[in-house]
C-alpha cells in the first residue's frame, strides 16, 4: 500500500523497487535499518504507526542525536509519499526527550489526582465535575488541546483495564491501571461521564438529570448508534447545567480549564438544592371544559377589537408627522448654538 508521491525526484533519490518509493540519498541507511526491522519484526514500515517507530527507537539505542536522524528520515520517507508522519506524537517525543519523559509524568500524575477529587455527584457540581474529571485524565496522555476537543463518543475504549484513546488522525493514547495499586481510577472517572450521555440519550433535557445526580443510579445503555458516535466527546455546559450533544467544546477553552485546575483557580460549583421527584411530578393539568358559547363570545370580540382599532394607522401616521417637525425644530436650534463664537 503506498501513498500519493507528491515530490519531485532528487539527483541523490534511491529507489526502493519493493515498495515503490524513492528514497533521499542520506536517509537511505537509515531507513533500510527501520525496513529491515519491521520486516523481521512482521510490521508495516508505511505508513507506520507512532506505536511501531516508538518499538523501533526503543530496541535499537543510540545517541539522542542519532535516533532523531532515524526519526527525520522515516518521517521524511512518510511525509514524502503521502503519508503522515508517525514521529510527530507525543508517544515518539517522550521516548527521544528522558526529560521531557519525567516532567510529563509529574504533570500527569498532578491531572489524574485533580480528576479524582472532583465532585460527582450533586447538582450541578457532579455534572461539571464528571466532564472536567475526564477532560483532566485526556490531558494527562499528552495530547494536545485540540485532539481532546475533537474527540467523539467512540473515541474512547476500554481494553483489560486500560483506557484506549484514539484521535482522529489514528493515534493512540493509553492510561494504564496504577502499578502500586492496580487501579485504573481513569476507567472510573470515564464510566462516569458514559453515563451522563447515556441518561441525556434516553431523557434529553437536565429536568430529570438533576434528579439523577441527586441520587445516581446505574443506566443500561445501548450501544452506541452512528448518531450518538459521532457525538463530541466533551460538551460545554451553561451556568443552569445545559450541555449540547452535537457542539463540542474548543481547544481555547479545553486549555483554560485545564490550566485552571492545575493552577487551583478553577471555578467552584455549589451544590443547589433540587425539589424532590414526588413534587415535580405530583401536579396533574386539570380538566377545563368550556362553555357552549365561548366560541361565539371570542368571534365578536374580535370583530369588535378589529373595528376599534381600524383607525389607528392614521393616529400613527400624524404622530409619525409630529415627531418629524419636532426633529426639525431641534435641528435648527442645534445648529444655531453650534454657530461661530
Amino acid at each position: 500500500m503506498t501513498g500519493t508521491d507528491t515530490s519531485t525526484r532528487g539527483p541523490g533519490d534511491v529507489h526502493d523497487p519493493e515498495r515503490g518509493l524513492r528514497i533521499p540519498a542520506r536517509y537511505r541507511h537509515d531507513w533500510a535499518l527501520f525496513t529491515d526491522w519491521c520486516a523481521a519484526v512482521d510490521h508495516r514500515p508505511i505508513s507506520a504507526s507512532p506505536d511501531t517507530l516508538a518499538l523501533f527507537l526503543r530496541e535499537h539505542p543510540a545517541a539522542v542525536a542519532t535516533q532523531r536522524r532515524r526519526l527525520s528520515a522515516i518521517n521524511a520517507v512518510h511525509a514524502r509519499h503521502g503519508y503522515p508522519p508517525p514521529g510527530r506524537t507525543e508517544t515518539v517525543r517522550r521516548h527521544l526527550d528522558a526529560s521531557r519523559a519525567s516532567r510529563l509524568d509529574r504533570l500527569a500524575r498532578r491531572l489524574l489526582q485533580g480528576a479524582v477529587e472532583l465532585p460527582h455527584t450533586g447538582w450541578p457540581s457532579g455534572l461539571f465535575g464528571r466532564r472536567d474529571a475526564l477532560l483532566l485524565v485526556l490531558a494527562s496522555t499528552g495530547m494536545s488541546f485540540t485532539d481532546i476537543a475533537r474527540l467523539r463518543r467512540h473515541s474512547i475504549t476500554v481494553r483489560d483495564d486500560v483506557l484506549v484513546v484514539t484521535t482522529g488522525d489514528g493515534h493512540r493514547f493509553h492510561v494504564p491501571p496504577d502499578p502500586d495499586t492496580e487501579q485504573n481510577p481513569a476507567m472510573v472517572i470515564y464510566r462516569r461521564w458514559a453515563q451522563i450521555q447515556a441518561f441525556l440519550d434516553l431523557y434529553p433535557g437536565t429536568h430529570l438529570l438533576r434528579h439523577h445526580l441527586t441520587d445516581p443510579r446505574e443506566i443500561l445503555a445501548d450501544p452506541l448508534n452512528a448518531e450518538q458516535a459521532r457525538q463530541p466527546l466533551l460538551c460545554p455546559i451553561d451556568r443552569w447545567g445545559h450541555l449540547p450533544h452535537a457542539e463540542p467544546m474548543t481547544p481555547q477553552s479545553v486549555s483554560m480549564l485545564v490550566r485552571a485546575h492545575l493552577s487551583g483557580r478553577a471555578p467552584t460549583r455549589r451544590v443547589l438544592p433540587v425539589p424532590p421527584q414526588d413534587d415535580v411530578d405530583a401536579w396533574i393539568e386539570p380538566d377545563i371544559v368550556l362553555d357552549p358559547g365561548y366560541y361565539d363570545r371570542g368571534a365578536a370580540a374580535r370583530r369588535r377589537d378589529h373595528e376599534t382599532l381600524e383607525d389607528l394607522a392614521d393616529v400613527f401616521d400624524e404622530i409619525e408627522a409630529r415627531a418629524d417637525a419636532l426633529f426639525e425644530d431641534l435641528m435648527e436650534v442645534l445648529e444655531g448654538l453650534a454657530g461661530p463664537l
